[in-house]
């Protein structure tokens, strides 16, 4: 029996595995690639068109408590297919676009559906799964998502020598809807059928090591935190590429923002040999560090590659641990009960946060240069850095109970 349930934990982690990989490279990463040739398009500024990405991101952030609720009630796979659905009509929307007007609106409707298929559905499904071995779990997802950057940054910039922007949406929203959505409606009744036939045993739950009466503060705190990190990792993802190759390193940027992918990757597969003693706070600090750091070093090395190299690698490290981070610190912190709309809450700070990082970090590159740039964003990753290490000192001494 309990190589059965192995087998179809490993089975449901490669799934979701795969869904991450489309559903990030698809509906985010590819973004920073294609909007040369929207703005173009659209007859609009890139300005304009990063301008538009962060305030989808800003509604996107606001949708998410409620897309949290969501799956607390109707289960976090249900939520899934529903939103590969969407993603790939509200692709095809964009693709479609016939005006600015409803180019925003598409993009705006994307970010919503973005929520319903990425990482926050995906951990809530693996909570829902078993909570004992979420923490886990949502490492090996991880560890596959990492890929996406690496698969679409390549793969949007190639496709852009053949086709057009609308174009590769079409072929996305494809992805989206015969690949992520089968994926999605089969975890969804394989979980109905196990509760028709009552197979499904009785977890245990996860009991946070924070007590009711100071969660209140914990969640400002540890909110505040991933909003900050989330605005200073969402800054530079923007940009990586155009940014790298404006710092004069050329077609080389394409190559070098690729080892971002690996370096997340990398970074989990550390976490998951050799973290296990690490507490998720911990975790937490140590992947603001690293983007800081990474941050920092490009701001002083400029165009010399090995420090970009070394930028990339740092940057995907951090945010490779800020992924699992984001999955498994709500659970240690609160528990498995009403996980779902937990992270919602949380997301909709990182995400209001994140909203405006590509359209503020694009405007700071144009008014005070690049270098400058990078060491506010650096400093303002520092203090979230800060917020991480007082919630650790605060449960050093409080491992996690099961109930």
């Amino acid at each position: 029996m309990r190589d059965t349930r192995n087998a179809i934990s490993l089975t449901t982690i490669s799934a979701l595995g795969l869904t991450q990989i489309i559903g990030y490279g698809t509906l985010y990463y590819s973004f920073s690639i294609l909007a040369p040739g929207m703005a173009k398009d659209l007859g609009i500024t890139l300005e304009q068109v990063f301008g538009v990405f962060s305030a989808s991101l800003f509604i996107g952030g606001l949708s998410a408590p409620v897309i949290g609720r969501q799956m607390d009630r109707a289960g976090a796979a249900t939520v899934l297919t529903v939103g590969s659905v969407l993603s790939a009509l509200t692709l095809a929307l964009c693709a479609w676009s016939p005006s600015v007007a409803v180019f925003a609106l598409a993009i705006v409707l994307l970010e919503i559906s973005s929520g319903m298929v990425q990482y926050q559905a995906a951990f809530a499904a693996l909570v829902e799964s078993d909570p004992k071995t979420a923490s886990r779990s949502i490492t090996y997802l991880t560890l596959i998502g990492g890929f996406a950057s690496t698969i679409f940054w390549p793969i949007s910039s190639a496709l852009m020598e053949y086709l057009s922007w609308r174009e590769i949406y079409l072929a996305f929203a494809a992805l989206n809807l015969l690949v992520c959505m089968p994926l999605h409606f089969w975890m969804m009744r394989r979980g109905k059928a196990a509760n028709a036939r009552g197979a499904t045993r009785e977890r245990e739950r996860v009991i946070g090591v924070i007590p009711p009466e100071a969660r209140r503060g914990a969640m400002i705190v540890v909110s505040a935190a991933f909003a900050i990190l989330g605005f200073t990792l969402a800054s530079i993802l923007a940009h990586m590429v155009p940014m790298l190759g404006n710092l004069g390193l050329g077609t080389a940027a394409v190559v070098i923002g690729s080892l971002f992918g690996p370096a997340q990757v990398l970074s989990r597969l550390i976490n998951m040999i050799f973290g296990t003693r690490l507490s998720p706070p911990m975790l937490a600090v140590i992947s603001a560090a690293l983007m800081v750091t990474g941050i920092v070093i490009l701001g002083l090395s400029g165009s010399w590659l090995p420090g970009a190299v070394a930028f990339a690698i740092c940057v995907g490290l951090g945010s490779g641990i800020n992924s699992i981070a984001q999955g498994s610190l709500p659970l240690y912190l609160f528990g498995s009960d009403g996980y779902g709309a937990i992270t919602g809450k949380m997301a909709a700070a990182r995400l209001a946060m994140a909203a405006a990082a590509p359209f503020v970090f694009a405007m700071a590159m144009e008014q005070i240069g690049i270098g400058l740039s990078l060491f506010a964003t650096a400093a303002l990753g520092t203090v979230g850095m800060a917020a991480f290490v007082s919630v650790s000192m605060a449960t050093r001494q409080n491992p996690v109970t099961v109930g």
